[in-house]
């Protein structure tokens, strides 16, 4: 099996430049190189591309822990993304089926991503036949292109494309300002299936079950059930030690909370934290979370505080339960008062 490696360097920064994999499954390195020409082209646009050429790739493999049988979860720092954990801040998982491989969620980087190629490979000889994004953020998103180029189809909510488009500028220039190079390369997953209410797929002999929910914590949150295992791989509807961030809806990510608990699981893999949390009571927390800061934002609208204020005051009582509580708090106390202000 070949792989072709190359390097790129931005064109904007010449002096931002990585090496990079494009993972393939072909047998020579002609079948490689044409495997790859299209990844090769669009990256031109941008990229200085240079040293080309057929090989193994040698990513060091991201850690993974197998959590239950078949079921492999990166534990993600939880910490903001900077150039030492590489944007990989939320939890990836992979499904190993009789067949084949199913990746949810893909880091986020490129880098990331093919280091979620390396671990799958180091693991098993099974191709990775899908990747399923369980929202649109960086962090779970951007390393999805490398497992594409591994071959994989790329399963997400229908609202995904649409989210991302809106964000992706935002969201390459934050990259590469807190990554540095190991975002070089990064770009917005093309999604293959959009999943409208609910899905199922096979990952090679291995049945998953696909969701998608309306706005909670995003716009486009979507969960997979693992019925092998009774494990619910929940995204960032689910929190552990992380302080939740709501990018969505309040209320909408509360109902959505109450919907899942009726789901046929006895585990569930956090978007962070974890890796693995007993269901329905690894939602406690977030639960619990989400009920304080409304509770306070309603208190504080009624008492006639101003935007600010709610969020300097707003869930107070939550600081000591989780981390990165004054880096996230705010602009959920934000959000919060922004969509109960009107009801």
């Amino acid at each position: 099996m070949f792989d072709v490696l190359l390097t790129l360097c931005l064109l904007d920064q010449p002096g931002l430049c990585a090496d990079r994999t494009i993972p393939t499954a072909a047998a020579t390195c002609p079948e490689a190189l044409a495997a790859a020409a299209e990844r090769i082209e669009g990256w031109r646009a941008r990229h200085a591309v240079s040293a080309i050429r057929c090989g193994s790739m040698v990513v060091p493999p991201l850690p993974f822990e197998e959590v239950l049988p078949g079921l492999h979860v990166h534990r993600a720092a939880v910490a903001l993304a900077d150039p030492a954990n590489g944007g990989t801040i939320g939890n990836i998982a992979f499904v190993v089926g009789e067949s084949g491989v199913a990746v949810i969620d893909s880091g986020g980087s490129r880098a990331a991503g093919e280091a979620v190629v390396a671990a799958v490979r180091a693991v098993t000889d099974r191709p990775i036949r899908l990747v399923v994004l369980t929202h649109a953020h960086p962090d779970h998103v951007f390393g999805a292109t490398a497992l594409a180029d591994a071959g994989a189809t790329i399963w997400a909510h229908h609202a995904l494309p649409e989210v991302l488009a809106l964000r992706m500028g935002p969201f390459e220039a934050q990259g590469l300002r807190q990554i540095g190079a190991d975002f070089v390369g990064t770009e917005a997953p093309r999604v293959d299936h959009a999943v409208q209410d609910s899905a199922a797929v096979d990952a090679g002999g291995r049945a998953l079950e696909l969701r998608a929910w309306p706005v909670a914590h995003s716009g486009a949150d979507l969960t997979v059930l693992d019925p092998a295992t009774a494990t619910l791989l929940a995204g960032d509807l689910v929190f552990d030690r992380h302080l939740p961030t709501l990018d969505g809806s309040l209320r909408g990510w509360q109902r959505v909370l109450e919907d899942l608990q009726g789901l046929a699981a006895e585990w569930v893999v956090p978007g962070h934290g974890g890796p693995l949390l007993p269901w329905p009571e690894g939602l406690e927390p977030t639960a619990r979370y989400l009920a304080r800061l409304e509770a306070d934002v309603r208190e504080l609208i009624a008492g006639g505080a101003t935007l600010s204020e709610a969020a300097a005051r707003a869930a107070e009582a939550e600081r000591g339960a989780w981390l990165l509580f004054d880096e996230h708090n705010p602009r959920n106390a934000t959000v919060a008062y922004t969509e109960l202000e009107w009801e």
